[in-house]
């Protein structure tokens, strides 16, 4: 069904031309007003949001080639600005995804503030806008709200609101101690979702932060191509860490995605301190994996790290930190084969830009970066895998020497529940 943008959505555009500066105005209301959300499909959001004469569409981008996945940014590039609002101008926010299924709107998950992003938020705008969204959530679904009390110690990992409705569902929430101990804003953050959403939309309903998705299925989702050789793993989210160092929190949340655990980086750079500016060593990534994992009733360890003599080691005592025996070719190549069989992508921190892969690198030319290993081919002697960049880089390869000798640590994180 196509959509009237005059009704739906104001789209202005100004540009310094001189500067070659551009900013544009978007008022998402549509994404969050029921029932006319549950019509917008993957065709419409060109429809609302038009190109116009830029080379890209400086509105949002495909998180993923089939279209299922799009995210809205403020900033999408240096030079262009997106005023992002809800609630008819009166909430900007920073970031909105939004997820198809059958090519019908699933639901959004908007990120209104996060640390990240904008650096700080005022108390006073944090109450209006959690006030104000709050209220028109209970609108949309004609519900009462039900409220969560995060305690991170015991795995509540979130503060706020949730409603459910037979119109559907949504949540409001926020980093815990905002309200009670006068603690600062690290994201505030709604999601709205049909009401028959599963994943992790529904997972996102509940207190407690775990894994809906069990080991036993995840063997479904390993794709065998008979033509390419290629056996990978398939139906992980995309998501785009943009600017920020966030390489790591950015794979750890599509990894917790496909396992079903409602999170984003932001959250997850907050619980394990990550600093959006700068990378984070390999040493340094074992210990922000390792504190967080039993608060999503995950199972963490590390499979090899790079040791201060350049060579890979076994991880031997994680708390303390010693090294085992080497970690060799053979280690490596027998992981990726027996974890990608059983649906299970791997965290793979490593330099980038020693050896060449396919596509060719442009986003980031040197330096240490986390990646998702989801495959292999045996026929070329090649790896799979993903980076968190949007679409586009849902699968691509190396070859597997190049793979073994640019690799700084190999990190498995899987669910508790067989």
């Amino acid at each position: 069904m196509k959509l009237a943008i005059s009704v739906f959505v104001v789209l202005v555009f100004s540009s310094a031309v001189r500067s070659q500066e551009f900013k544009f105005d978007a008022d998402l209301d549509p994404f969050i007003s029921l029932p006319g959300a549950y019509k917008l499909n993957p065709e419409s959001l060109g429809e609302l949001f038009k190109q116009g004469d830029m080379r890209q569409n400086p509105y949002f981008e495909w998180l993923s080639s089939d279209k299922r996945r799009a995210i809205f940014k403020r900033y999408p590039a240096s030079n262009v600005e997106v005023d992002l609002t809800i609630l008819k101008g009166t909430v900007p926010i920073q970031e909105m995804i939004v997820d198809f299924k059958d090519n019908r709107f699933l639901g959004v998950t908007i990120s209104i503030f996060n640390r990240g992003d904008a650096g700080k938020l005022e108390r006073d705008d944090f109450e209006s806008y959690f006030k104000g969204v709050g209220r028109h959530l209970g609108k949309q679904l004609a519900a009462r709200p039900n409220r969560r009390v995060g305690n991170i110690k015991r795995g509540l990992l979130t503060s706020g609101y949730t409603w459910i409705s037979g119109r559907g569902m949504a949540v409001l929430e926020y980093n815990p101690g905002v309200m009670s101990e006068n603690r600062n804003v690290e994201f505030l953050r709604m999601r709205l979702c049909r009401r028959e959403a599963g994943g992790s939309y529904a997972a996102s309903m509940q207190e407690r932060a775990a894994a809906t998705v069990r080991q036993s299925e995840l063997p479904r989702n390993v794709v065998k191509d008979t033509n390419s050789g290629d056996v990978y793993v398939s139906e992980v989210p995309m998501v785009d860490q943009g600017g920020k160092g966030y390489c790591v929190v950015a794979s750890v949340q599509r990894l917790f995605e496909y396992y079903g655990v409602p999170c984003d980086m932001h959250q997850l750079a907050e619980i394990a301190g990550a600093n959006p500016r700068t990378g984070t060593s390999s040493f340094e990534t074992n210990k922000q994996l390792g504190s967080i994992d039993h608060l999503f009733k995950m199972r963490y360890s590390c499979l090899g790290i790079m040791s201060q003599r350049g060579d890979l080691r076994e991880m031997e005592d994680p708390e303390k930190g010693y090294l085992g025996e080497i970690f060799d070719g053979d280690d490596f190549d027998k992981a990726v084969r027996k974890y990608t069989d059983a649906g299970i992508p791997l965290l793979w921190s490593l330099e980038v830009g020693r050896f060449q892969e396919e596509p060719p690198i442009s986003e980031q030319a040197s330096g240490g970066h986390m990646r998702l290993i989801i495959g292999y081919n045996d026929e070329k002697d090649r790896i799979l895998f993903s980076d968190s960049w949007g679409a586009g880089h849902e699968l691509k390869s190396m070859g597997a020497n190049d793979a073994y000798k640019a690799t700084r640590g190999l990190f498995l994180m899987k669910p508790v529940t067989n």
